[in-house]
Order: structure tokens, then C-alpha cells, then sequence
């Protein structure tokens, strides 16, 4: 489906491909801030949410063949499409295929696109640290679509405005995982150890805005709270939180999402996104995201 160019545009707008967990929450800074914000999404219904905050939505298939038509204006793009496991294309074809319309149908205008990847693009089990010097040995399909459309960015007309930040872990409000299983005694079905790499979503949304503003492009972040921890000390946590019985483990079925998930084990470390984008985490570790995640539930 395409959409018409609305006219009249900010000279300084941005545009949102993927204005889901992560995306609207930018969103919802760039207009508090007095931006001009628009959004691509596929349901006139979400387009008619997103415009009662303030954001106006393009309604359009960013995977579609279809021309698409964006405003001639936008110097800043953020692309944080995220795949729905129960769609019918693939994830390779949601992340590469999409940013690759999305790159074919930019203006030259833009200043900068920002794409959301993952840690995931690693992989790999090791006991030393990774960051964005470490080699990209990814093991997973997510991982392995996400590192193709990063190469597919780096080499588009916008490869030198192209700012990719490898995001660790999202968490917040509505993503807390497991809390159900602890409450009523259940196993986890994952080993106990293995690192995990966290940030809050809310920390996330504030670091695409410092990308935009202190990142020199082309450059690659790993972002994440810096402070990895192990799976038994998270839902340890999580369970006294919730005053939950202490977590039990169980081996995940062979082949099954969690034995893939923990098949990866390695400590990412922000230090690039701290020494450059000199961020002020509101939730500095998972406790403290942990303890408001109960607490707004509660």
C-alpha cells in the first residue's frame, strides 16, 4: 500500500519505521521535545493511536513492493522494525527486505538513520568481554537477519549516516518475563547459568536521542546497562521481588526458543556508548528496573 506525501514539512522531522515497544517511546520524546514526528505503520487502527499522541502515521507496508512515498523533508530516521513470529514472511525478509525499501525510498535529505539492531548479531559462548570490536558469529536467525540488514545499511547511499545500535536485552513495563512462573512455583525451563545483557526500555529511547544528537556517523554501539548478570541471580531477584518462592530450573527441550537462547552466553560492554554518547541510565541495573517494573504492576 503507498501513502501521499503530506506537504508542508518540518525541515527538521523525523520518521519512525517501526513504532512498536521501543520506537514509540522515542516517538514520545521527539514530540515532547517539539518535533515533528511521523510513523509507518501497517493498520490505519494503530495509525489513528499514534496520531492521538501527537505523531502522524504513515499508513504503509514497509515489506510491500508497492512505491512508497515518505516526506521529502525527514533528517532523521529511526528504523526499529521488529518481526511478529506469527506473520506469515519471514524475518530475514522483514528486517532486510523492509530497511532495503525503506533505503531505496529515503530522500537525500536525510542526516542520519538509525538502525535498531541486537547483541545478537555476536553469538557466540565466551568467557571474555564483547564489544563492537568483537567478531559477528551469530547463531540465531534473528541474529543473522539483523546483521544482514546492518551490512545492507553500511552499504546504501546512506551507509556513511548510518548509526547501529546492537541493543541487548529490552525490558520494562509489560516485559517481564517469567513473573508468572515464579508466582505459581514453576521451573524456568533454562539453565540456571548463563550472562544475560539488559537494558531498560526507557534508557534505550533516551540513547537513540543522544545517537541522533552526539554520534558521529558511521559508528556502531553496543548498548545495554553495562552490568550483565548471571540467569539464577536475575530471577532470584525478580522472585523476592515478587515475593515468589526462589526460582527452580529445568533443562529447556532440545531445539525448543529457550535452549537456543541460552545456547549464547557472553558479557557485552558498552564502553564506546558510555565514553561517546555519555548517557545518564535512569535504571543503571536490573535491580532498580526490576523493583519500578514490580512496583508500577503492583
Amino acid at each position: 500500500m503507498a501513502c501521499a506525501i503530506i506537504p508542508d514539512f518540518s525541515s527538521m522531522a523525523k520518521l519512525i519505521i517501526g513504532c512498536g515497544y521501543l520506537g514509540l517511546r522515542v516517538a514520545r520524546l521527539w514530540v515532547a521535545a517539539g518535533e515533528r514526528v511521523f510513523a509507518v505503520t501497517r493498520s490505519a487502527e494503530r495509525g489513528s493511536q499514534l496520531a492521538a499522541a501527537g505523531i502522524e502515521p504513515l499508513v504503509a507496508d514497509i515489506t510491500a513492493d508497492a512505491q512508497l512515498q515518505l516526506p521529502q523533508d525527514v533528517r532523521t530516521v529511526l528504523f526499529a522494525v521488529g518481526h511478529d513470529r506469527g506473520s506469515r514472511q519471514s524475518i530475514h525478509q522483514v528486517y532486510v527486505g523492509g530497511l532495503r525499501t525503506a533505503t531505496d525510498h529515503l530522500p537525500e535529505a536525510v542526516r542520519k538513520v538509525i538502525y535498531i539492531s541486537t547483541t545478537g548479531v555476536y553469538g557466540q559462548v565466551t568467557e571474555g568481554d564483547v564489544d563492537e570490536g568483537s567478531p559477528c558469529l551469530p547463531t540465531r536467525e534473528g541474529g543473522k537477519a539483523s546483521l544482514a540488514a546492518e551490512q545492507l545499511l553500511q552499504a546504501s547511499r546512506f551507509g556513511s549516516r548510518a548509526i547501529i545500535l546492537r541493543l541487548a536485552g529490552i525490558y520494562g513495563p509489560g516485559r517481564m518475563p517469567r513473573s508468572g512462573d515464579l508466582l505459581a512455583g514453576r521451573p524456568i525451563d533454562a539453565p540456571s547459568q548463563g550472562w544475560l545483557n539488559l537494558i531498560h526500555v526507557e534508557d534505550a529511547a533516551r540513547i537513540v536521542l543522544l545517537a541522533e544528537e552526539r554520534a558521529d556517523a558511521p559508528r556502531t554501539y553496543v548498548v545495554s546497562d553495562g552490568q550483565p548478570v548471571q540467569r539464577r541471580d536475575y530471577y532470584a531477584e525478580l522472585a523476592r521481588q515478587l515475593k515468589a518462592p526462589p526460582p527452580q530450573f529445568v533443562a529447556p527441550p532440545p531445539d525448543s526458543p529457550a535452549q537456543k537462547r541460552a545456547a549464547s552466553d557472553k558479557r557485552v560492554q558498552p564502553w564506546r556508548m558510555f565514553r561517546e554518547l555519555k548517557p545518564h541510565l535512569v535504571y543503571p541495573n536490573y535491580r532498580e528496573g526490576l523493583a519500578a517494573m514490580v512496583a508500577e504492576s503492583a
